[in-house]
């Protein structure tokens, strides 16, 4: 295979002692196959001791209960808010289903400042309840019915409801409470771990008179990319994000669910697997490479989320430095030299990597063109190189986020599942999908159809879906 011969010439001619051999590149690039079922296979032993009674507390897979456990059937029908939280922006969005499976959908971005991801959680509440009154006086909302059809009069005194996207690690007591474990994405607000952050947000809802709305439904964004896909295609059984972090999220039988303590006439529900920090117990020793060491030294969460720190988009653009500088301190890359964006940590953004392979083989257009907005000049030679080192990132992350998916897909006892995929990793980089399908195809003990499809916006439209079943289940 071309890629793999490519590879080799450039990391053989390696001197530095990080990566110099056909067996180096193997074990800490590429992945062989081989080993992509033995992570597999530990992936699934840390889904067992989340879902199991006496095992949950020290599992690193957690497998929170979310709670949902009501599947959209495509007749839903009313007018929904939701809510999506998860980085440096967050969304307020109206959503409207119909008939026909008809969704319609406005909504506005607030940014999230420094000053609010690193503050008060009350700070950072209060804010998100403003933007989401200004969204509604904005819509002419303020007097809107529960749950009204598009299209009809709404009825006052009546709170809207609301699913809210809450993108970071949390323990879920109901489907409308979920108390936050432990920040990610940057985010390190007080106040807010180990408290029900719906708590917190009906708080500052409080603060503003006339805002009627309820929080009906919290989830995360993995649930609610599986949920929009649902909506259309009852086969979708997992959720999947690759974006600026990772997580997956699947229907589970409760009879699975050690914990378990919901309404026993239910026969499932979706387990958060919280799965970013996968190898946080040790589990991915013999994967994590000097250069996943070096990332993971350098985060603001050193020794966690350490499986998300290889596969995210939030890392892999340092990954890939790293690899560029080992190549220019070979003498393969820009003549030895090492160009300015690379000594800056964090100097390289992980949509380079996307930039860098959409170029047809051979051509180096784009990639010159993306580098150069880094203040990078490249030669042909040095562009082959640069190709090959974000092949190698990109096809790592793929293999291995396609090997968690597995060690699920091998527990779901049905002939065909659609996998619902959302983030920017996922929905930018040209090769991730097709890389993505392959390795499960090559990994899967039982064969079965597997459907890998693109979610239409998951975290906002999920949370609209997923407020439609709760109210329609209440209801």
């Amino acid at each position: 295979m071309k890629f793999f011969d490519d590879a080799l010439g450039w990391m053989n001619r390696l001197c530095t002692p990080r990566v110099s051999s056909l067996d180096a590149l193997r074990s800490t690039v590429l992945v062989p196959n081989s080993k992509l079922r033995e992570l597999s296979r530990r992936m699934a032993s840390c889904i067992e001791d989340g879902l199991g009674k006496d095992t949950h507390a020290r599992a690193t897979v957690k497998c929170f209960q979310t709670y949902v456990q009501d599947m959209p059937t495509g007749l839903e029908r009313g007018t929904y808010l939701a809510l999506d939280l998860g980085g440096s922006n967050f969304r307020v969005l109206k959503g409207e289903l119909g008939i026909n499976k008809y969704f319609y959908m406005e909504q506005e971005t607030y940014s999230c400042s420094q000053d609010l991801m690193t503050g008060s959680g009350e700070h950072l509440f209060d804010h998100i309840a403003e933007c989401l009154k200004k969204f509604i006086d904005a819509q002419g909302l303020n007097d809107g019915a529960e749950g009204t059809p598009p299209a009809k009069s709404k009825s006052k005194n009546r709170s809207l409801p609301v699913g809210f996207t809450f993108s970071f690690p949390m323990s879920q007591r109901s489907v409308d409470s979920g108390v936050l474990t432990r920040w990610t994405k940057g985010f390190t607000c007080d106040g807010v771990v180990d408290n029900d952050v719906v708590e917190l947000l009906r708080r500052s809802i409080a603060k503003h008179a006339g805002l009627s709305v309820r929080i009906c439904a919290i989830l995360n964004d993995t649930v609610g990319t599986l949920m929009a896909c649902a909506w259309k295609d009852p086969k979708t059984k997992l959720g999947l994000i690759v974006g600026t972090g990772s997580n997956c999220c699947y229907v589970e039988k409760v009879d699975a669910i050690g914990l378990y303590v919901g309404d026993p006439d239910k026969e499932q529900m979706i387990i958060n697997l919280e799965w970013g920090s996968f190898g946080d117990n040790g589990e991915l020793e013999g994967f994590l490479t000097k250069y996943d060491q070096e990332v993971d030294a350098n985060s603001v969460n050193p020794r966690q989320q350490l499986f998300e720190k290889m596969v995210s988009g939030m890392y892999l653009g340092e990954i890939f430095r790293l690899l560029l500088v080992d190549m220019a301190k070979a003498n393969l890359i820009f003549d030895g030299r090492i160009p300015e964006a690379l000594r800056r940590r964090r100097g390289i953004t992980t949509d380079v990597i996307s930039n860098v392979e959409r170029d047809p083989p051979g051509s180096y257009g784009n990639a010159r063109e993306c580098l150069k907005k880094f203040g990078i000049e490249a030669t042909d030679r040095d562009l082959e190189v640069i190709r090959n080192v974000a092949e190698c990132v990109s096809k790592r992350s793929a293999r291995m986020v396609a090997a968690g998916l597995v060690a699920i897909l091998n527990r779901i006892d049905e002939p065909e599942i659609t996998i619902g995929v959302d983030g920017s990793v996922y929905r930018h980089h040209p090769h991730y999908h097709n890389i993505l399908v392959e390795t499960i195809n090559e990994l899967l003990e039982n064969k079965k159809k597997i459907n890998v499809i693109l979610s239409e916006d998951g975290s906002g439209r999920g949370a609209a879906v997923v407020a439609a079943a709760v109210c329609k289940s209440n209801r």
